[in-house]
């Protein structure tokens, strides 16, 4: 069969000042060049700046592209938020017109989250094509939709021929606000070439290494105060947390652990790229996760395939996937939980053999199972416009 070509339509993407930014997106566009022809167009955001009512610009990096052509689009900024919205879903629109122009004659157009559904309709409309929206978004599951953008979520989803939630969990939440489509569930994509298991875990007596992946931002909805409590009321102390992410509340968190009086135990690493946390990975003993809400859950995964047990909380996406033969899954918000979990963990991480738990993950979250999945979808909508 031949490749098919497909348009991608994200306001989240990796640039060079922001390398991890979207990153689960271009995991989905390299899982689908396996099979197909990839072109993403990133609506970045809006530039008071610009002296054109848009600018779009290619990508020339190359560990961001990852031989993806890649195009950054920027909108004036007008005032008033809804001018803004739609200067911008004209800008992007714009930009798609453009790249047709010039010789990418799409088959279908996939854009990612509800936000770029309104301009990926418009443009496989024109062109008579059929258009699929992937949802990432946890404002759905958090209830923190606006009017503004639950009206857009609305027409976009009702303008696609298949809507992709990452979790059934997702779906769920999209369906309670009274939102009807046409869902199918297609999970985020592990890189599974990067995260793979090496080497075993600590010997007996040695310190247990324990990671945590997450943003540190204002939201809270990491829940790593709750992870920090829970650590503090360990009866072992055989322990070390290490943290990669960052965001405004780093130092909060650096205060509170000095307050509970665990901060020598601890190492803040910042953010990392994709290679440097499968090194955390395959050096920790297990990952936990203490997030109130996860529409999907990549981290654990990743641990996963690079053989590490998990514990986690029972967040929405995690117990999808999550069983006992992987980790231990406990209620979110819950620092006593939580801290028996990683009581058990702590002397049981050794059992869980690494080679098994990545093997669960290739077979269910490879590029080449997303990919194919993807793969189908397209070809089905294809044949029938």
């Amino acid at each position: 069969m031949r490749r098919l070509r497909v348009l991608f339509i994200t306001p989240w993407y990796p640039t060079t000042v922001d390398p991890v930014a979207g990153v689960f997106i271009r995991e989905h566009a390299r899982a689908v060049q396996l099979y197909n022809d990839v072109v993403v167009v990133h609506a970045v955001g809006s530039r008071r700046d610009l002296h054109r009512p848009w600018q779009m610009e290619q990508d020339t990096d190359t560990a961001v592209c990852q031989g993806i052509p890649t195009y950054h689009v920027w909108a004036r900024r007008p005032a008033g938020l809804p001018a803004a919205y739609l200067h911008r879903a004209w800008a992007v629109q714009q930009a798609c017109q453009l790249i047709i122009k010039n010789g990418f004659q799409p088959d279908i157009i996939h854009a990612h989250i509800s936000a770029m559904g309104l301009p990926a309709a418009l443009v496989a409309r024109r062109h008579r094509l059929p258009m699929v929206i992937s949802e990432h978004a946890s404002t759905f599951p958090r209830r923190e939709m606006t009017p503004l953008n639950l009206l857009i979520a609305k027409l976009a989803f009702g303008s696609a021929h298949r809507v992709l939630p990452v979790s059934r969990f997702l779906q769920q939440a999209i369906e309670a606000y009274g939102i009807r489509a046409r869902f199918e569930i297609v999970p985020n994509v592990v890189d599974t070439e990067i995260f793979q298991p090496l080497g075993g875990s600590s010997a007996p007596g040695e310190v247990k290494h324990i990671l945590f992946v997450g943003s540190m931002g204002t939201d809270r909805v990491k829940g790593l105060a709750f992870l920090l409590q829970a650590l503090a009321t360990l009866k072992q102390t055989n322990w070390h947390l290490d943290l990669i992410g960052d965001g405004p509340c780093r130092a909060d968190y650096m205060q509170l652990a000095q307050e509970l009086g665990i901060q020598t135990r601890l190492t803040f690493h910042g953010q990392k790229t994709k290679a440097e946390l499968a090194e955390h990975m395959r050096r920790c003993d297990f990952l936990v996760s203490s997030s109130l809400i996860e529409t999907f859950g990549i981290v654990l995964l990743e641990a996963l395939a690079s053989g590490r047990p998990v514990v986690a909380t029972d967040s929405g996406g995690p117990g999808e996937f999550l069983t006992q033969s992987l980790g231990n899954l406990v209620p979110p918000g819950d620092p006593g939980a939580l801290a028996l979990a990683i009581e058990n963990m702590l002397i049981h991480s050794a059992e869980y053999p690494p080679a098994r738990l990545a093997e669960y993950v290739r077979q269910r979250f490879s590029p080449q199972k997303i990919g194919l999945a993807l793969d189908e979808i397209y070809r089905e909508l294809v044949a029938k416009i």
